[in-house]
């Protein structure tokens, strides 16, 4: 009788094991998808959001949401590269450099590729998500010609000089403030190191008395600006213009030490772009227009705006 438990016993053990590998199998199996972003800043916050959002209506995928730890193409070509080998169905990817061709179509080759925040439009990537930088640029420029009537000389701030969504946003601010006296005298590139592009302030402020306008190209750009500024006691005496909605931004524009931020929609870039991947893995390409280019609008914000659009952001990002 014993021998017949323990072997019933070990049956049901057996069985239920079974079903445990099986599905770790069926979970390990689960097509995977990945979101490759181009630095650790917090601007990326929205997007993870938009990522958990995604996952909640795509059960039957894996999402995986990747930072860089430092912010160089070397780096963001290896982590390509894993996601590769790991077998990904497809990758979206911020690039750094989007003229690195050869590199992107050589990850187009071996699984799907699209691009957002930093199009490479001459690679060959399935689509573009995310903004149009030009048009967030002459956003840009709006609130410069707003708080700067009678014209200045601007600084840019910026993590690198060759990332499409730079050349765009300054193309786009230069169009913005055209007609005008406000001039975009030169940028200054940190490599996505804050503590570069706050040295970077910090030397211009010494070397260049003549900038009475900074503009902070990307999201971590503004804070350092703005640290520095205030280390200067230069706070609401140099104008400065933004992009994203960092809290330090945020709480600049609010307090009017900075004159405007233009906003981008990460969460949705996120969202919209994993259940994009999956509809074409299903075999469903409706969803991609014939340029290739799936544009999700931006927004200037100032003080005024700055509660209740505080208040979304933390509802997306479930706090």
């Amino acid at each position: 009788m014993k021998s017949v438990i323990r072997n019933t016993t070990a049956a049901v053990a057996a069985l239920l094991l079974g079903v445990s590998l099986s599905g770790a199998v069926r979970a390990d199996d689960k097509p995977k998808l990945a979101f490759v972003v181009n630095i650790a800043a917090d601007f990326w916050k929205a997007a993870e959001a938009g990522t958990k959002k995604a996952q909640e209506e795509l059960p039957n995928y894996e999402l995986i949401f990747k930072y860089p730890d430092q912010s160089t193409v070397a780096i963001q070509n290896q982590i390509m590269d894993d996601l590769v080998t790991a077998g990904v169905k497809a990758i979206m990817v911020s690039a750094i450099d989007p003229n690195a061709i050869d590199k992107l179509n050589d990850i187009a080759s071996k699984t799907l590729l699209f691009t957002m925040d930093s199009d490479s439009a001459k690679s060959k990537r399935i689509a573009y998500v995310g903004s149009s930088n030009t048009a967030l640029g002459v956003q840009a420029g709006q609130v410069a010609k707003e708080a700067l009537p009678n014209g200045a000389k601007c600084m840019g701030i910026v993590g690198h000089l060759d990332a499409a969504n730079f050349t765009e946003r300054r193309d786009g601010f230069n169009e913005g403030v055209k007609g005008t006296k406000i001039e975009l005298v030169d940028t200054r590139d940190d490599g996505g190191d804050q503590t570069v592009a706050k040295k970077n302030v910090e030397d211009i402020l010494v070397a260049n008395p003549e900038i009475n306008c900074f503009v902070g190209f990307y999201s971590y750009s503004t804070p350092a600006i703005y640290q520095a500024l205030k280390n200067a006691n230069m706070l609401g005496k140099i104008t400065v213009i933004s992009f994203d909605d960092d809290p330090i931004t945020l709480g600049g524009v609010k307090e009017g030490t900075i004159a405007g931020t233009v906003v981008q929609q990460p969460y949705q870039w996120a969202y919209q772009g994993f259940k994009l991947m999956a509809k074409y893995i299903e075999g469903d390409k409706s969803g991609i227009p014939a340029d290739g280019v799936i544009i999700i609008p931006g927004q200037i914000l100032h003080a005024a705006d700055i509660d209740a659009y505080s208040a979304n952001l933390a509802k997306m990002q479930g706090k």
